[in-house]
């Protein structure tokens, strides 16, 4: 095993540990589907590549009918270390989210019928959007946190469109939303008139530049899906914290972990708790599941990928963090001089 990890820190600068590979080898077992893998694995794409990588050359990995496979090497040396397939227990009810839908099943059907024309995501700009089960989800977790009910709150980045979803739990006493893309500014502002919605602010804007006064301190929760490089993370959530009124006030963002490694979240927690002086309340296991973009073979994964195939199921996934603020905390509110690094690094593959 020591070897095998040797070889893989010899290409990749992403920290790989012999957890790493464990649970590489353990997502075989359990799929030979290369996005699947991803996805059981819990490591970052372009490190499972690596990983794979090294194991087939080392005859413990193969490739038949576009299917990545053990070899009898490869079952032996996983039998040797103990390695089983990973098991799934995520809840067939909730998908692990740990909210139910029962009660907001009208909400869900509404919002499927009104996102059923939605703009399509744009690779230039990161996007995806997740699952409407997902957007849906979110309005019920925040509402179960008590950060809904006649509450202000702010949308950073809106591709998810849960702007809409909260318009119509008819929940919030204002809404707030800011994106860079002209289209979905267009798409929710006329949703906005169509359903009636008033209490609706929109702003076209990147947020590299700071926010305008009038939305700084203002709100009581934030909700944002920022892209995975640590620049952005500061960016998004700074900004997102910005605009919350003191301390108390929540923020919600998803992080993955097939773009982010272990390391890269002890930074991100870093930056929450040393800089912005936020507390983290909760993470929940791969609450945002997003639809396959459609654009695929434009991204960074497609050219690192072992087996060029399409994904068929939904393989990336996000868990959802909250934050709330306390005494002292404190948000970005300078311009950010960056351009395509808010977007790539090593462990990106969206991109």
């Amino acid at each position: 095993m020591k070897e095998i990890v040797a070889k893989v820190k010899e290409r990749t600068s992403i920290p790989v540990y012999e957890r790493s590979v464990e649970n590489v080898i353990s997502a075989i077992m359990t799929s030979g589907d290369f996005w699947s893998i991803v996805d059981v694995s819990e490591e970052p794409l372009p490190l499972v590549c690596d990983i794979i990588d090294v194991l087939k050359e080392n005859g413990y990995v193969e490739i038949k009918e576009n299917e990545i496979v053990l070899t009898n090497k490869g079952e032996e040396f996983a039998k040797e270390l103990g390695i089983g397939p990973k098991i799934n227990a995520t809840c067939k009810c909730c998908e692990g989210r740990a909210v139910s839908l029962d009660d907001y099943k009208d909400l869900l059907e509404r919002f499927k019928e009104i996102v059923k024309n939605r703009p399509q995501p744009l690779h230039e700009f990161d996007q995806g959007y997740v699952t409407p089960e997902t957007t849906v989800s979110r309005v019920i977790l925040m509402h179960s946190r008590g950060d809904l009910l006649n509450k202000e709150v702010f949308v950073l980045g809106d591709d998810d469109l849960t702007s809409i979803a909260l318009m119509l739990s008819g929940l919030p006493k204002r809404i707030a939303v800011v994106d860079i893309d002209d289209r979905l500014i267009k798409f929710i502002e006329k949703t906005a008139d169509e359903i009636g919605y008033n209490n609706l602010e929109i702003l076209t804007l990147d947020i590299r530049k700071p926010l305008p006064d009038y939305l700084v301190g203002k709100f009581d929760t934030f909700i944002t899906d920022p892209p995975e490089t640590l620049n952005a993370v500061r960016t998004f959530i700074g900004r997102g914290i910005a605009t919350l009124k003191g301390p108390r006030c929540a923020g919600y963002f998803g992080i993955t972990r097939r773009e982010s490694s272990i390391d890269k979240w002890r930074n991100l927690q870093k930056i929450l708790i040393n800089e912005f002086n936020v507390v983290i309340t909760d993470i929940i296991r791969n609450f945002n599941h997003y639809i396959n973009w459609g654009y695929e073979k434009e991204t960074k994964a497609w050219r690192l990928a072992p087996v060029k195939v399409l994904p068929k199921d939904i393989w990336y996934r996000s868990y959802m963090y909250r934050i709330e603020t306390l005494e002292g905390s404190k948000g970005l509110m300078e311009e950010m001089n960056v351009g395509q690094e808010l977007y790539d690094d090593e462990e990106s593959s969206t991109t």
